[in-house]
């Protein structure tokens, strides 16, 4: 059906309301400015803040957009004279309890209240009665921090705890000027999604006990990149200060997550700067002892194990274990390697975690798809040829093996004749590699990664580490021309692997880091995604 807004002529669904129109086309807050606070597109509508009012012609009163159905020909007027008037009542209502603390309160710079006082309020207040007096700093549970004083009963906290992760702790108790947000007694705000609700208070009430006072806002710099943590490959905004990561927030994609992210996901970040990093290539001699080595001596020492095996055993002796948290490049670039070498020696472990109904995927990791559709498979009979001696040199990415084969996986790999390790992380594995090179995750890399569904999406480096480190593709690029394996020659290029990878996988076709769209695209004939 066709509406005009402003006087502009738009085509929108029907059954639509006006928010939810305008959201569809992309013009709320983005060409067509309504601004609101209850209304949040994946929640229910609540209508109780009414500063989302509108004009229609024909209608008496101004209409609140959130709960407005559109009608065919609907004339909608957003900015007149009579609009601002009531924006401006409701602007002054707010006003009256919440305290203007920008300069302190930890939502500065990205709070609603600030921008829309500013927007749409009055410059001056009338009241002169004292503001009401309310608790601070109240412990909700586990992950937040409530300010009451702050809170204007926008109550779209209380629909998310009921709509989304179901739990319901939190409810709007007493009512009129005494009205107050809480938990239900005995019940704290501690569920999987819960750090959310700072996310959608749009007025600073209710902060994360992660970021609170860290850092100010203004300050970061929201990189789009990709939550690793599970399967699912939840969209992320990662807020980036000093050449360090300081939290993640949930970017819109409706194909994957919506605006969410669970708790543990979004925590996932502090593995990046993590104090088990693996800060730099280090070389494990016949005595026991380890050293620094720089990526040239190690990539020498990686070939001449790997040599010695070949010149012993043939190239068939020589395997591969990939990791799930690799992006497509690196798994492609580990795959060239084996073929050049004339190996199909290869597997790769996935590390499980508790999964949910929502977003939380069964994987923990966030390229299993990846490895699969690059055709690599399990990693047990993998373990089982090691153990029978028909592998002897393995290159092994990531120490996923001990999460789902723990001690098993240790056992077998000890008695390798060449182990050779890139990874990020510290774990028993060190101890047992001739080599080990320390690698990037994806926060410092570019590629992509496919996520359960089988989405290609991207991620590109939004800092650096602050040792040497490369991704897990070029480790085994130089390792391969230093083999002197055809297929490699010239420097390693990312995005040039990238195109060779789309061109060589019909599955992959159009899905190179040049060609993704910003929400990421499925892959040919995953169907879903």
């Amino acid at each position: 059906m066709k509406i005009t807004v402003d006087g502009v002529a738009y085509e929108v669904a029907e059954g639509r309301t006006i928010l939810q129109a305008l959201d569809d086309l992309g013009l709320l807050m983005n060409g067509v400015d309504v601004p609101h606070y209850c209304w949040h597109p994946k929640l229910s509508i609540d209508g109780s803040c009414r500063l989302c009012q509108v004009e229609i012609e024909g209608v008496p009163k101004l209409q609140i957009a959130c709960n407005t159905v559109v009608a065919e020909g609907m004339a909608i007027h957003t900015r007149n004279e009579r609009v601002r008037k009531a924006r401006e009542g409701v602007m002054e209502l707010l006003l009256v309890n919440h305290p203007l603390d920008c300069p302190i309160c930890d939502k500065a710079g990205e709070c609603k209240l600030q921008d829309y006082a500013f927007d749409y309020g009055v410059p001056h207040a009338r009241t002169r009665e004292p503001r009401r007096a309310a608790k601070k700093r109240v412990d909700l549970g586990p992950t937040i921090v409530f300010d009451q004083e702050r809170c204007i009963f926008c109550r779209r906290c209380v629909r998310f705890c009921r709509e989304v992760p179901g739990t319901g702790e939190l409810g709007i108790f007493v009512r009129g000027d005494r009205s107050v947000l809480e938990t239900f007694p005995g019940t704290p705000l501690d569920n999987d999604y819960s750090m959310n609700v700072a996310d959608i208070c749009p007025v600073g009430a209710l902060t994360t006990k992660d970021f609170r006072f860290k850092i100010r806002v203004w300050f970061l710099e929201d990189v789009p990149g990709v939550c690793t943590g599970c399967a699912n490959g939840c969209n992320v905004h990662l807020g980036v200060a000093n050449n360090r990561v300081y939290r993640y927030l949930p970017r819109r994609n409706d194909a994957v997550n919506g605006t969410w992210i669970c708790d543990e996901g979004r925590l996932s970040y502090h593995r990046i700067g993590a104090a088990d990093r693996i800060d730099g290539h280090a070389l494990h001699g016949a005595d026991g002892r380890r050293e620094q080595a720089s990526l040239d001596a190690a990539v020498a020492a990686a070939a001449a194990a790997l040599r010695a095996v070949i010149e012993r055993q043939g190239p068939g002796a020589i395997g591969a274990l990939a990791s799930p948290h690799a992006t497509n490049e690196d798994l492609f670039v580990l795959r060239r390697f084996l073929e050049a070498l004339g190996s199909t020696q290869a597997g790769f472990a996935v590390p499980t975690w508790r999964a949910d109904a929502l977003l939380r995927k069964p994987e923990a990791a966030a390229n299993a798809a990846g490895c699969r559709a690059l055709g690599f498979g399990d990693a047990a009979p993998l373990l089982e040829r090691v153990r029978g001696g028909a592998v002897a040199g393995l290159l092994v990415l990531g120490h996923d093996v001990l999460a789902t084969a723990g001690t098993a996986a240790l056992d077998a790999l000890r008695g390798l004749d060449a182990l050779v390790l890139a990874d990020s992380h510290r774990s028993a594995l060190e101890g047992l590699a001739q080599v080990v090179f320390a690698t990037r995750v994806p926060a410092e890399k570019l590629g992509t990664i496919t996520n359960h569904a089988g989405r290609v999406q991207r991620v590109v480096p939004a800092v650096e580490p602050p040792f040497e480190a490369h991704a897990e593709g070029e480790i085994v690029w130089r390792i391969a021309q230093a083999l002197d394996l055809p297929g490699f020659a010239g420097a390693y290029d990312v995005r040039a692997i990238s195109k060779e990878l789309a061109q060589a996988e019909d599955a992959f076709a159009g899905r190179d880091l040049d060609a993704l769209p910003p929400e990421g695209a499925p892959l040919h004939g995953a169907g879903v995604g």
